[in-house]
C-alpha cells in the first residue's frame, strides 16, 4: 500500500528565499519592508515602525526598508520576514461533510476515538483543566462555536497578523477550529464534542491572515505574548521543513530559541507538531525542522488507527481494527531524538479512499465550521460544525490538553515539570520502534 502524505504544514521555498529554507513547494516568499531585528539592549529603535515589540527577549519586529534597517543604531543584527501559505493535506480535503442523522446522541460519545483511548473522562474525575490557560497560535478559533464560546477568552484573544481583521478565522480555514476543540471543546451543552481539558482559559492567537499567508515573525510575537500573558501551554500545530542549520538561517534559529527559552522559562509549554512529511529527523543532516526542535519545544508524532467502525481487513467484522490507535500514522515525522511523545493525530488507508467505506472515521473528530449562505442576501456566513483532520497537527493539541489537566492537578509545577510528569507516564508500546514516540505514546491519566 502506498501511503505518503501532509498534513497541514507551512512550507518553506528554497527557490524564493536562496536557500535560507529549502523545500520543493514555492510557497513563501521574503518581505522587503517587514524585518526581524536583534535590538541593542532593552532599545527600541525609534526611527522604524515596531509592530511587535515583544518584551522580554532582544528582538522587535519592525517596518521600514532594509536600507533604513541598516541605519538604525538600535538594531544589532536583521533578516527579512517571512510569508509562508498553510497547506491542507490531500488525505483531509477528501473528507466529506459530518452527517448528524446518521448518529442518534452526542456525536463525540461514538466518533471521538482519540479521546478513548486517552481515558480523557476516567481523566475528568480528577481535573478539566481548571485553573490553567492554554494559547492556540494557528489560524484563528471561531467564537460563535458551541463548544468553543464557552472557554475562549476574547478579552486576551488577539490577531497577530497585520489584516485588520479580530482574532476569528478568515478565508474558510477551520485548521485553528479544530484544533481548539481538540485543546478544550465544552460538548457544547452536551450535544457536540468533547476537548480534553474543557475547563482552560482558551487564548486565540490568530497567525494567519485573510490572504492565506502566516508570518515567521507574528508566531515568534504570538509565542512571547503567550509568555507574558501567563499560558501554562502554547500549541502551535504548524511548522517548516527542511530548513538548512547554516547561513542565514542561523539567524531565525537564533531567535526562534531565544523566544522558546524566554516562554519556558516564564512557565509556558510549547506543544509542537513534528510534521508530515514521513521523515527521519534524526539523520536529516545539515537539515532542521522548526519550530518543533527549536529549544524547549515538546515535539509531538502522530498516531492512529486503521478500520474504527469500519472493516479494514475484510473479515466481516467492524469491531476488529485492522492497526491499533496507538500505532505511527503513515505521514508523521520521526526520530528518537527529534520526538518527544507520541499521540493520537489520525492516520488513514489511502486505498480505501472513494471506495464508498467511512476511512475518515480513522481521522480525529471535532469542531470545524462550514460557510452557507443562510439568510440568503449572497455573503456566506460561517456555520459551526463538526468534522475530520488528520495529522501532527491534530496530534499537538491532544498533548496540549493533556499538559493543562496536569499543570490543574499540579499548579505548582513549572513547564519543565510538567512536561517530565507526561514524559514518565508515556511508554512505547509493545512491538513499535522508539524512534516513532521519544519517551512514548501519550498516557494522561498515569500522567496525573
Amino acid at each position: 500500500m502506498s501511503q505518503h502524505g501532509r498534513r497541514t504544514f507551512l512550507k518553506l521555498s528554497g527557490g524564493v528565499l536562496g536557500g535560507i529554507f529549502a523545500g520543493t513547494t514555492v510557497t513563501a516568499a521574503e518581505r522587503t519592508d517587514r524585518f526581524i531585528v536583534e535590538t541593542r539592549g532593552k532599545r527600541l529603535p525609534s526611527d522604524l515602525t515596531v509592530v511587535h515589540e515583544m518584551p522580554g527577549v532582544k528582538f522587535a519586529v519592525v517596518e521600514g526598508s532594509e536600507s533604513d534597517v541598516k541605519r538604525s543604531t538600535a538594531v544589532k543584527g536583521y533578516a527579512a520576514d517571512i510569508e509562508v501559505e498553510l497547506d491542507e493535506p490531500p488525505v483531509n480535503d477528501e473528507v466529506p461533510a459530518f452527517d448528524a442523522s446518521d448518529y442518534e446522541g452526542q456525536p463525540g460519545d461514538f466518533l471521538q476515538w482519540d479521546k478513548e483511548i486517552l481515558s480523557v473522562p476516567e481523566a475528568h474525575e480528577v481535573t478539566e483543566g481548571e485553573g490553567t490557560r492554554v494559547s492556540i497560535i494557528d489560524s484563528g478559533v471561531l467564537e460563535t462555536h458551541p463548544d468553543l464560546a464557552g472557554p475562549l477568552n476574547l478579552d486576551l484573544s488577539r490577531n497577530f497578523t497585520d489584516d485588520g481583521g479580530d482574532h476569528n478565522p478568515v478565508g474558510g480555514d477551520d485548521h485553528g477550529t479544530h484544533v481548539a476543540g481538540i485543546v478544550a471543546a465544552d460538548n457544547g451543552g452536551g450535544i457536540g464534542v468533547n476537548g480534553t481539558a474543557p475547563k482552560t482559559d482558551l487564548v486565540d492567537c490568530r497567525v494567519f491572515s485573510s490572504g492565506g499567508g502566516a508570518s515567521f515573525a507574528d508566531i515568534l510575537a504570538a509565542v512571547v505574548y503567550s509568555a507574558n500573558i501567563d499560558a501554562d501551554v502554547a500549541n502551535l500545530s504548524l511548522g517548516a521543513y527542511p530548513v538548512p542549520r547554516q547561513g542565514q538561517g542561523s539567524f531565525y534559529g537564533k531567535v526562534l530559541n531565544s523566544t522558546m527559552t524566554y516562554a519556558n522559562n516564564a512557565g509556558t509549554l510549547l506543544v509542537i507538531a513534528a510534521g508530515n512529511d514521513s521523515a527521519d529527523l534524526q539523520h536529516d543532516k545539515n537539515v532542521i525542522s522548526l519550530p518543533n526542535e527549536g529549544a524547549q519545544a515538546v515535539s509531538v508524532s502522530a498516531t492512529g488507527p486503521i478500520g474504527y467502525g469500519w472493516d479494514a481487513d475484510g473479515d466481516g467484522a467492524v469491531s476488529d481494527l485492522a492497526s491499533p490507535p496507538e500505532s505511527p500514522a503513515f505521514y508523521t515525522n520521526y526520530g528518537t531524538n527529534a520526538i518527544t511523545l507520541g499521540a493520537p493525530g489520525g492516520d488513514a488507508d489511502l486505498d480505501a479512499i472513494g471506495t464508498g467505506v467511512p476511512y475518515y472515521n480513522d481521522l480525529v473528530f471535532n469542531a470545524v465550521f462550514t460557510y452557507e449562505d443562510i439568510d440568503e442576501d449572497g455573503e456566506p456566513e460561517q456555520v459551526p460544525g463538526y468534522g475530520w483532520k488528520a495529522g501532527t497537527s491534530m496530534a499537538a493539541p491532544n498533548v496540549a490538553g493533556a499538559a493543562a489537566l496536569v499543570k490543574s492537578a499540579n499548579p505548582d509545577y513549572n513547564a519543565n515539570q510538567v512536561e517530565s510528569a507526561l514524559k514518565r507516564a508515556a511508554e512505547v508500546p509493545d512491538g513499535y520502534d522508539k524512534a516513532y514516540y521519544g519517551s512514548g505514546f501519550l498516557n494522561v491519566v498515569d500522567a496525573l
